[in-house]
């Protein structure tokens, strides 16, 4: 679980749309799911991350993110 708490992200799963993150946003990432989460080019992001023990989870994340991947990502908030 990533519960934003400042500034302003992006969290996104493989194969889906980049999300914005606010103070306020939750976000239930299930186990075993690629994803990557991080700060907006233009600000920085605080969050609180939870991670719950179970049989067979992991922790997965996606290939690092291109500056042209990223520089997309502001185009894309509502």
């Amino acid at each position: 679980m990533l519960v934003g708490v400042a500034g302003r992200g992006w969290y996104q799963e493989e194969g889906r749309p980049a999300q914005q993150t606010l103070p306020g946003t939750i976000i239930h990432i299930p186990a075993n799911v690629k994803h990557w989460h991080g700060a907006a080019a233009d600000s920085w992001f605080a969050h609180l991350a939870f991670e719950i023990p179970g049989d067979n989870t992991s922790n997965e994340w996606l290939d690092p993110v291109t500056d042209a991947e990223y520089n997309t990502l502001d185009s894309t908030k509502p």
